[in-house]
């Protein structure tokens, strides 16, 4: 039986991931903390948890505790895995591992040393309808693959508008950066998941709307280790009611358009042969990997297909690309 304590518990805790882990056979959680005690007795009392705290060291070494969940904006990631594994508790984070690559090796090095096991959420390797992709193009439907592109677009929230309360995740000393760091993370790890490590990347940066100090925009080339071509574009000052999540896997065969967050159908396009393919997702998103996990840690199973040394790959690429190492 696997006894979570939940470090965070904002809104990812809600829907997202949460209640995964109490309705996955052989899992319970047993405390959360937050900053606010308030918080963490509010999460507590409504979701059945029976202890709730103030103090992440206090949770961490908590004896009924045996895993963690780091649920907290990336800049804290590295100190409570760290901690985490250092008490000998799992640790699940979430995505991205960390605030940059430099804290992300850190998590790395202390998984070595103490082989304490660190998962990270990036929860798409698991859903049925990245499966679907990943199936077509490993099967050759495609042909062979020479080109990935990444279109992605989003106006700004009424939020980025208020300048004395913006979100944290446009301050780059708690997020690592502006929504790039945010959510193209998904992206890239599922196109590691899909075609392999890439190798090189390079990129530029601006800022348009000037809403904030961090990146609005990114353009970023890459190559995977294989040889394959990507490129992308993000934009996060885009007129209002605009949005466009777009991946193009182009092949001597065949192309296929899927989304990261819309879940759109799949499009396999072959001459004048259009096919598409949709897939359902679970009503909480993270629930296949937190599964896989829990399975894990209480010996069933085969090994989650998502951790810090997979993970710590996406942090390299978001740096590179913004220039950061």
């Amino acid at each position: 039986m696997v006894h979570w304590g939940f470090i965070g518990c904002g809104d990812v805790t809600e829907k997202k991931s949460g209640p995964a882990f109490q309705k996955v056979e052989g899992s319970d959680v047993v405390a959360v903390m937050s900053r606010r005690l308030d918080k963490a007795k509010d999460y507590a009392l409504r979701h059945g948890v029976k202890k709730w705290y103030d103090d992440a060291d206090k949770l961490i070494h908590d004896p009924e505790v045996t895993a963690v969940y780091v649920a907290t904006p990336p800049s804290s990631h590295a100190e409570y895995a760290i901690k985490a594994m250092k008490a000998g508790k799992p640790v699940y984070v979430e995505k991205p591992l960390a605030s940059s690559w430099l804290e992300g090796q850190k998590i790395v090095q202390v998984a070595e040393e103490t082989h304490v096991p660190c998962f990270v959420a990036y929860y798409r390797r698991t859903l049925p309808y990245f499966l679907r992709v990943k199936k077509l193009i490993d099967e050759g439907t495609l042909g062979k693959i020479s080109s990935v592109q990444i279109r992605f677009a989003l106006p700004p929230s009424q939020n980025d508008f208020r300048p004395d309360t913006l979100p944290w995740r446009v301050k780059k000393e708690i997020a690592g950066g502006g929504y790039f760091y945010d959510l193209a993370p998904h992206q890239f790890d599922l196109l590691d998941f899909i075609l392999g490590p890439i190798s090189e990347a390079q990129g530029f940066t601006t800022n348009i709307a000037g809403l904030y100090e961090v990146e609005d925009a990114v353009s970023g080339i890459f190559r995977f280790s294989n040889g394959i071509l990507g490129s992308g574009m993000w934009t996060f000052s885009a007129p209002e009611n605009f949005r466009c999540d777009e991946i193009l896997f182009v092949g001597t065969k065949a192309t296929l358009t899927c989304s990261t967050f819309d879940f759109s159908p799949i499009v396999l396009e072959n001459g004048e042969k259009v096919e598409q393919f949709s897939e359902p997702k679970p009503e909480n998103i993270q629930f296949y990997l937190i599964e896989s996990i829990i399975n894990f840690l209480n010996g069933k199973g085969t090994e989650p297909v998502s951790n810090c040394y997979s993970a710590i790959r996406t942090n390299w690429v978001m740096d590179t690309i913004l220039k950061k190492i």
